[in-house]
Order: structure tokens, then C-alpha cells, then sequence
């Protein structure tokens, strides 16, 4: 049976092309198309895209939906059916347009990509996240040691991360450079650190507490002048392995470069929760920890505004939408003091009102443009 199809893997070539050249999209990115149009030729056989037909989608769809994914028996998740499907129906539309394909594909048939309107819901619907309370992460970074190198590094990266709500690939790629220790901020300067959207942002330090950000100042001095770490250095360096006494290959200390990914803070993370006789929480939970007491502390649209900004996102409603959920069990504290409180600004609340709806017809006159 083929593996590939020569034609197949021509037009593929050219839309990787224009994902990343013309959508400006991100070899991961480019990467989850891939793997979605390789599951769809694996069911075809690989036949080529010329010959594509409505009932192939049709197909494509029931097998998704009883596929074994190797892993007892659970089947693929709704939202990974609709990523997939997604993935496929924005290639076939593409492909419909380009020459040699313009007159065997229509544009319409690509809409057999669509799952059922319930089903889509089910896989788009928000969840709520779980996020660690700031107390929580407080605990778990009293419980941490700070004896060696290694030990202070591993308590500065999650006392940062509170402290700047800095996504893990960035935390992985910043440089002592970046570091205001003077101005309480950090520099996510794009053509060094590897930030979302390669977008170049100044973080002001939120006000998480005092030991947390004197934990971050004495690790910057540690390495400083202790361990005459320069600007280029990084600032979690990653750790130097060595051949110990007994002839095994062991952690002996710090090396100046930089980790080349993020799996050494995750993994950390969930050491230090584990310890702590915590859930692990993921490093991005905690910029949702901070979007909470943002919307806890903040008094006015400015205020909320710079908090959203401090976190990277351009508009007040990302901060909303993606990190503002409220948690169940408050959402029903608010429902019911909300009664018991007749003395509350109502000129405060209007003012947020239009704030958002301001935020929102902005946001409406990008997508047209």
C-alpha cells in the first residue's frame, strides 16, 4: 500500500508555503495542519486530492468519531475532531481555488468538513480551568529549598512566573539584560526571548508580595556577583551535567546558557506542587491566578487596562475571555452578595460597562479591516 502520493505531496509543499509565508503562522502551527492532512490521506489511502469527494469528508468524519487512539478505549475528544476537521476544511477551500483543481473541486464541498452544530458546541465550549490561589503558590514556594544552585534557580523560576505571570518559553529564553530589578520590571524583548506572536512588551512586577519578589532580587545578585553571571548569561540557566564520583552521569551545577525549551520548568512546577501535597498545576495556570486578582483589586477601567497590558494582551476583552472566567464556587459567592450590598458605586460600573463596549466595537473594526 502507498504511503504517499507524489501529487499529494506537491500541493501540501505549496500550502505549508502559504501558511507561513502569507498566514504568518508558526511551524507549530503549520505542523497541527500537517498531521491533520496525514490522518485524513491514511484513512483515503492516500488517493489523490483531485479525486476528492463530499463522501470522503462524510467518511473521514464517523471514523474520527470511533477512532481508538491507542490508549484503552477512549476516542478521540470532540475538540480534537474539530481542530482536525478545521484543519482540513480551510485546506480544501484553499486547494478548490488553485490551478489544476479549480474545475474537480467546488468550494462547497469542503463544508462536509463540518461536525454537527451540537457537537461543535460541545468541542468550543469554555471550560473552566484550574488555577492555584496566590496562597497556594506562596505555600509551595515556602516549602522549596534554596540550599544549592539548583535549588535557589528552581524557587526563583516559580516565584517569577507569580511575580511577572511570564509564559514558560519566555521564562526559558530571558537574559539577565532584561531584568530591571530597579524599575521592578522585565523587558520581553522579541528578538531575544521567546515571547507569544514574537510580541516585544515591558512587564511591570504585580503586586503579589514582597518575599516573592525579594527572592527574585536575591537570585539576580546570586548569580551577579557571586557567580559574575554577565547580561547575556541567562537568567535560569540550565543545569550542568557531569560524570559524579561513583562514574554516573548526575547534576554537579549550573551552566550559563539557556534551556531550549520549556519541559524543565514544567517539570519543575510539577515537582514543587507534588511536595507541597498540591495538584500540579501547569506554569500557565498561574497568569490565570493573575487575571483573577486583577479583576479582584482593579477599581477602574485604566487600572484593569494596564493589569491586561502587564500580562501582554492588547485588548482588555483577551484578558477577559481567555483568562477572566470566575471560578464556580465564587461566581456564586458574587451572585449572592451582590443583594447585600446597596451601597455600590453604580457610576463605577457604568463607566466599566462602556470601557468594555468601547473595547469591543474596537475589536469588531479589526476583524473588518
Amino acid at each position: 500500500m502507498n504511503k504517499h502520493n507524489e501529487k499529494n505531496e506537491r500541493i501540501k509543499r505549496q500550502y505549508f508555503a502559504y501558511l507561513r509565508e502569507a498566514k504568518r503562522q508558526s511551524e507549530a502551527s503549520v505542523d497541527a495542519v500537517a498531521a491533520a492532512l496525514a490522518r485524513f490521506e491514511a484513512h483515503t489511502r492516500h488517493r489523490n486530492f483531485q479525486t476528492f469527494h463530499h463522501q470522503q469528508a462524510v467518511a473521514f468524519k464517523l471514523h474520527l468519531a470511533g477512532r481508538n487512539c491507542g490508549e484503552g478505549e477512549r476516542t478521540l475528544s470532540k475538540a480534537t475532531q474539530y481542530a482536525t476537521l478545521s484543519h482540513l476544511k480551510r485546506f480544501f477551500q484553499w486547494l478548490a481555488g488553485q490551478p489544476g483543481y479549480k474545475s474537480r473541486l467546488r468550494y462547497s464541498d469542503a463544508e462536509y468538513f463540518n461536525l454537527p452544530e451540537k457537537e461543535s458546541r460541545v468541542a468550543t465550549a469554555r471550560r473552566e480551568r484550574p488555577s492555584p490561589t496566590l496562597e497556594q503558590v506562596r505555600y509551595v514556594i515556602s516549602q522549596m529549598p534554596g540550599e544549592t544552585d539548583i535549588e535557589m534557580r528552581n524557587r526563583a523560576v516559580i516565584a517569577f512566573v507569580m511575580l511577572t505571570g511570564a509564559r514558560d518559553s519566555a521564562v526559558a529564553s530571558l537574559k539577565l539584560k532584561h531584568i530591571n530589578l530597579g524599575g521592578r520590571s522585565v523587558h520581553q524583548d522579541a528578538r531575544d526571548v521567546r515571547t507569544k506572536f514574537s510580541k516585544t512588551f515591558t512587564t511591570f512586577f504585580f503586586p503579589v508580595g514582597d518575599d516573592i519578589e525579594t527572592i527574585i532580587s536575591d537570585w539576580i545578585v546570586h548569580l551577579r556577583t557571586l557567580r559574575l553571571w554577565g547580561p547575556e548569561d541567562a537568567l535560569f540557566p540550565r543545569t550542568k551535567v557531569a560524570v559524579n564520583a561513583i562514574g554516573q552521569f548526575a547534576p554537579v551545577g549550573l551552566e550559563r546558557g539557556h534551556w531550549s525549551n520549556a519541559t524543565p520548568i514544567r517539570e519543575i512546577f510539577r515537582n514543587a506542587f507534588q511536595a507541597a501535597g498540591l495538584p500540579y498545576f501547569v506554569p500557565h495556570s498561574l497568569r490565570h491566578t493573575l487575571a483573577q486578582l486583577g479583576e479582584q483589586i482593579c477599581r477602574t477601567p485604566e487600572e484593569f487596562k494596564a493589569w491586561s497590558q502587564n500580562l501582554g494582551h492588547e485588548g482588555v476583552l483577551t484578558t477577559f475571555y481567555s483568562y477572566g472566567s470566575v471560578a464556580t464556587r465564587r461566581q456564586g459567592e458574587i451572585i449572592r452578595n451582590l443583594g447585600m450590598s446597596p451601597d455600590r458605586a453604580p457610576e463605577v460600573t457604568a463607566e466599566m460597562v462602556a470601557a468594555m463596549m468601547n473595547e469591543m466595537l474596537k475589536e469588531r473594526v479589526r476583524q473588518n479591516f
